[in-house]
């Protein structure tokens, strides 16, 4: 398979300066543009992944909700920021699908060719792909909000909470972009992407760390997902979630932005040496 036309003309205009500042953001602004004119008109990929979401969300309210309890905290309030965090997730592993359809339709090598800073490749998918990952976090908030969700603390904690979560959704992208890279095809990196999802139930996400068993709370405390699900639970419900999680929003925020910067550096250099390499 070859690249499109639009793909080789985005690729022809990327900026051919070598290396420092200008050419890494310049030239993902570009990769970034193009990433977005294919969800825009593929509107299929953000429609399905919106009611995919809202669907699991009704799921988890009203099938399993009124048989958890966890103390302190209606468990709508609990649920909507774990299921928002996981949401991201659910929104990023797209990318993996995309990285390797570039690759497998030659878009990839048509850059390799180009004299653009290799990292605004990458970085430029990463980028589009956390747009989406905004989106579908803004319309997962508001159906929390439909079915039930309150906020308990102040709007300007709320927003830092969505942030968060954009930010969060960002550092995972380099984890999806790494394995769409390795995948090879499409269909694998969709199935790849799915070794991801175990760790957004081995979390605080849906019910408390604590009701698990032994061997596996430890698993559960010491992931990405626990801390940054809890920062934005204490964010949004304030006092009452801050003595059920045993720690205030900082201790969780700090945390998770560890979390957040550990997964860019580590997985983004491995993506940079993985599209190195060819």
């Amino acid at each position: 398979m070859i690249a499109t036309s639009t793909d080789r003309a985005l690729a022809a205009r990327a900026p051919i300066v070598r290396g420092g500042r200008t050419g890494l953001f310049a030239g993902a602004a570009v990769i970034s543009k193009r990433t977005l004119l294919k969800f825009w008109r593929t509107p299929a990929l953000i429609v399905v992944g919106t009611v995919q979401g809202a669907m699991f969300l009704l799921i988890f309210r009203y099938v399993f909700g009124g048989a958890i309890g966890v103390g302190g905290v209606r468990y709508v309030d609990y649920l909507v920021p774990g299921y928002v965090v996981t949401g991201v997730l659910f929104s990023g592993a797209s990318a993996s699908a995309g990285v390797a359809e570039d690759m497998e339709q030659g878009f990839v090598d048509r850059l390799r060719s180009l004299p653009i800073h290799r990292a605004s490749v990458l970085l430029g998918r990463a980028m589009a792909d956390t747009t989406l990952v905004a989106w579908g976090t803004a319309v997962t908030t508001v159906i929390g909000f439909a079915v039930g969700f309150r906020l308990h603390s102040t709007v300007g904690q709320a927003l830092f909470a969505f942030v968060l979560c954009v930010v969060f959704g960002f550092a995972f992208e380099w984890v999806f972009v790494l394995i769409g890279m390795m995948a090879g095809s499409a269909q694998a990196a969709q199935g790849l992407s799915l070794l991801v999802f175990p760790f957004t139930f081995v979390s605080s996400a849906f019910v408390p760390v604590k009701t698990m068993p032994g061997w596996m709370q430890p698993i559960a405390m010491h992931q990405p997902v626990t801390p940054m699900v809890n920062a934005v639970r204490t964010l949004t419900q304030g006092e009452a979630a801050e003595r059920l999680l045993g720690h205030p929003a900082s201790y969780w925020v700090t945390r998770s932005l560890l979390w957040c910067v550990a997964l860019t550096v580590v997985f983004g250099l491995l993506s940079i040496a993985r599209f190195r390499k060819g």
